[in-house]
């Protein structure tokens, strides 16, 4: 089975850069390690160059494509048996309206676009009770965040947010050669993996979402400035941290004690 062919027009407003290097589909493929029987979903499909190679490896396939166009060539290029096709955006789609939960979980994976990659990781993480593992191609800026340590430049919202309730894992780097037309910057695929058991628990991470939204919103501010009228400095205090710390120094488990804190002086 091979990737379709298409004249379709690039559409910059989807940030289209699609993969047409084959070591690197081949070494995608390798890293995903799918099974004959997996439930996989495939995020933007594009032309279908994953798609194919996966296919190699699956009984059947689930994706979702956007560009109403590319999902008429894929339609055309793989027998409906083998794919199934959703057109749509991925940002409102609901694992749950796919159909029963597979008994693994979905794998999820996608060549994600940097105008949608961070809030469809946050949109996936909602659901993350029903997913196995993913396995993203992304911006190596992205990545870089995704698996920053507290206290590097990388480090911020997103990197916390994730860990709160899975473990991002970069795998290796690909060259703006590999795609057309070629990016700017190079890319990097990244494995998500979501914890058994979140860091922080559900009933708390309302609040420490915005305790975390809130530090990041200015990462020069200290944290007595960054969360005036959200906590105290006896709050921050009261759990080992410093006032005067920037929240770029604080790891996840200062965070959720922060947010516990917060949470019983709410109760």
């Amino acid at each position: 089975m091979s990737r379709i062919k298409t004249s379709s027009p690039i559409r910059k407003r989807f940030g289209q850069n699609f993969l047409h290097d084959t070591g690197i589909l081949a070494r995608i493929v390798a890293a995903i390690d799918p099974q004959p029987g997996d439930t996989v979903l495939e995020i933007g499909p594009g032309r279908g160059a994953l798609t194919a190679v996966l296919l190699e490896r699956l009984e059947r396939l689930v994706a979702v494509e956007i560009d109403r166009d590319l999902a008429s060539g894929l339609r055309a290029g793989f027998p409906p048996e083998r794919l199934e096709l959703h057109t749509g955006d991925a940002l409102h789609l609901r694992l749950s309206e796919l159909g029963p939960l597979p008994d693994e979980g979905w794998r999820v994976v996608g060549n994600l676009p940097y105008n949608i990659s961070t809030p469809l990781m946050f949109h996936l993480l909602e659901q993350v009770g029903a997913i196995h593992d993913m396995h993203f191609l992304l911006q190596r800026e992205v990545v870089e965040r995704l698996t920053a340590a507290p206290g590097s430049k990388r480090y911020g919202r997103l990197t916390v947010m994730v860990a709160a309730r899975a473990e991002a894992r970069a795998l290796f780097t690909v060259p703006p050669g590999a795609f057309h037309p070629p990016p700017k910057v190079y890319s990097a695929v990244v494995r998500i993996t979501p914890l058994a058991k979140p860091r922080v628990a559900a009933a708390l991470y309302p609040t420490f979402a915005k305790v975390v939204n809130q530090a990041f919103s200015s990462r020069r501010k200290t944290l007595r400035r960054g969360l005036a009228g959200l906590a105290e400095v006896a709050d921050i205090e009261a759990v080992g941290l410093d006032p005067g710390e920037r929240p770029e120094n604080i790891g996840i488990a200062g965070f959720e004690a922060l947010a516990r804190q917060l949470h019983a002086d709410a109760g």
